[in-house]
């Protein structure tokens, strides 16, 4: 028989009332499922920090991490954060946000602004340093993995059909990561694709426009197509959640989605014309959407 133990009193004699620790939740109707602390990323064409926020019925903008005062930045640039959401226009304060496009060193023909100059030229040198310490490699001195049509490629941001929507992704299929949070308040390191769940099916579709225009003219184009697997997995990939953290809906998100509306006009140099894998006795759709199937074989040497 085990005795309860006696609750804790103050040197007087009072009862001390400890309140239960509640875990940290974010409510299912937010605007943002990001906590505050956990939007922060890093730039992929300069490496310098960035903040993103949600905006209403639009994708996230990143923002420069810092505040700079309203009179230094043009009233176009003006953006303000209310809850979490970010607002294009300003809160009548002598601060405002700025968007990091505003700012990146990568970009050419930005708007001369005078007062943006010294904030851009730091930024710019601290990539410099980040290039020479090994910490960020510019997205021109990555690896070219379609050298030769006659080996096999994978598309460094390969184009994704899910829901019937076309994404650009920001890295290779196999190596899209879950931005759920863990328990020790790490991005979770799992990857989307598992051996456990089932794969998509690479197949090449007609290069159609955006906004419901006509494809172009004799193009075709490289797709992972998710279309075939169940609604709730397709879902667990657009939220990019693993099979663990999709159980676990309560769990907050530590980064902002990677994927990018594919718009075959403005991403044309992520257009590929050929399947990544050519091997013998591979099936191969042409048309993505239940047509006929042919066979690849392996070119001869």
């Amino acid at each position: 028989m085990r005795s309860t133990p006696p609750f804790p009193r103050r040197w007087d004699g009072s009862h001390v009332h400890v309140r239960a620790r509640r875990s940290l939740r974010v409510s299912g109707d937010s605007a943002s499922r990001l906590l505050r602390c956990g939007q922060s990323g890093c730039c992929r064409d300069c490496g310098n920090r960035i903040e993103w926020y949600h905006r209403t019925n639009e994708r996230p903008i990143p923002l420069h991490p810092h505040e700079l005062p309203t009179k230094n930045v043009p009233a176009a640039c003006h953006w303000h954060v209310s809850s979490g959401v970010a607002h294009p226009a300003g809160d009548g304060s002598d601060w405002c946000r700025l968007p990091h496009a505003m700012l990146c060193p990568a970009r050419d023909n930005l708007p001369a602004v005078p007062e943006l100059t010294g904030l851009r030229r730091a930024l710019a040198v601290n990539t410099r340093r980040l290039i020479d310490g090994g910490g960020f490699v510019l997205p021109s001195a990555l690896p070219n993995t379609e050298a030769s049509p006659m080996t096999t490629c994978r598309p460094t941001r390969p184009v994704v059909q899910l829901l019937y929507v076309r994404y650009l992704a920001n890295r290779p299929v196999d190596a899209i990561q879950c931005v759920a949070q863990t328990r020790r308040r790490h991005r979770c390191g799992s990857p989307l694709l598992t051996s456990e769940t089932r794969p998509g099916v690479w197949t090449l579709v007609p290069t159609t426009a955006a906004h419901g225009q006509l494809p172009l003219p004799g193009a075709v184009m490289a797709v992972y197509a998710l279309t075939g697997l169940p609604y709730a997995e397709q879902l667990r990939w657009r939220a990019q959640r693993c099979p663990e953290h999709a159980a676990t809906p309560t769990a907050a998100d530590v980064a902002v989605a990677e994927w990018e509306p594919f718009d075959p006009l403005i991403h044309h140099e992520h257009i590929h014309t050929r399947l990544p894998t050519l091997s013998r006795r591979q099936g191969v759709r042409l048309d993505g959407f239940g047509g006929s199937r042919s066979r690849d074989r392996a070119p001869r040497d």
